[in-house]
């Protein structure tokens, strides 16, 4: 495994973290058994993955819990979330936090985050909601703050461009991938300068795993004039990232082209088995992608901001 420091947290954490959300739950929404999940977590952890994400919402929380109990707490990273859609009090957020620590076994949570936040929410939970994360700041229970944007109808992260103006937020969920890169230059940028730890989600997603979703999601980009169709070959779009030296395949090379984005540290993994863990894990350790093939992913998509990949 391979580790760096989560920006100003001073964390140390592996590069690739379990996500414990997305379509996959750690397998619950396939159907697998709880004791299945548990072991996931667990071989995640034998692999040298220290860093797991999971919240509220996704209802894994216990399944983490039951996975690090016998784990020396200092060598893992928690991240968790409460939810911000719907009406929220102080006292809400109250009572879910004491529930994530419940369900998580522990008594303090590494990074709790304000979860999906979109941008007409966003002044009303810093000025009523984040004082409550701050008292729990100061009680040691929560040791950084972060906040996660809802990519899928904020795909050119207005939401963190606002978010970033305030100097509250530790750490950083962000939407990134081959297909919209348009954080790198919105909101990657401010952040190094700002040394916030940055965590990125929905790096394959459906579009770059279904060559089916892949191709609908080009035709629409060369509908809003946001790819230009002569710089891409539609029967096989991303055919020239697969080559000796290069990508072994596609969610190989997305994988690989977040990991090496400058200002980035966790990239999120979901799985529900060990062998697609295995390989997503394999696809992080390998080196950059040749700087050629990078140069024309970067031309192709300079323009993309409407998208999220899903």
């Amino acid at each position: 495994m391979e580790y760096t420091t989560l920006g100003r947290t001073g964390l140390k954490v592996s590069v690739m973290g379990l996500g414990c959300g997305g379509p996959s739950r750690i397998g619950q929404s396939a159907g697998i058994s709880e004791a299945d999940s548990i072991r996931i977590v667990k071989h995640a952890l034998e692999s040298g993955i220290n860093f797991i994400d999971t919240a509220e919402v996704y209802r894994t929380e216990h399944i983490v819990g039951k996975g690090i109990k016998n784990v020396d707490r200092e060598n893992i990273i928690i991240s968790t979330k409460k939810s911000t859609w719907g009406t929220l009090t102080p006292k809400d957020v109250q009572k879910s936090f004491e529930r994530s620590l419940e369900n998580l076994g522990t008594d303090y949570i590494d990074i709790y985050h304000l979860h999906g936040v979109i941008l007409k929410d966003y002044d009303y939970l810093y000025s009523e909601i984040v004082p409550t994360l701050l008292e729990l700041k100061d009680q040691d229970k929560i040791h950084f703050l972060g906040i996660t944007e809802r990519f899928n109808p904020d795909p050119n992260h207005s939401m963190l461009q606002r978010a970033l103006q305030d100097d509250i937020w530790d750490v950083m969920m962000v939407g990134f991938n081959i297909l919209n890169q348009s954080a790198r230059d919105l909101v990657l940028a401010k952040a190094m300068e700002k040394n916030i730890g940055i965590l990125i989600m929905f790096a394959v997603r459906l579009a770059l795993s279904r060559p089916k979703r892949l191709k609908e999601c080009l035709n629409e980009l060369i509908e809003k004039n946001q790819l230009d169709p002569s710089d891409i070959n539609m029967d096989d779009p991303l055919k020239f990232l697969i080559h000796e030296g290069g990508a072994e395949n596609l969610v190989d090379a997305a994988y690989r082209f977040c990991r090496y984005e400058p200002g980035t540290h966790v990239i999120l993994s979901g799985t529900g088995n060990f062998s697609h863990l295995k390989n997503n894990l394999e696809s992080i350790l390998r080196p950059p992608l040749p700087e050629t093939d990078l140069i024309k992913l970067r031309k192709i998509f300079k323009n993309v901001d409407s998208i999220s990949g899903q």
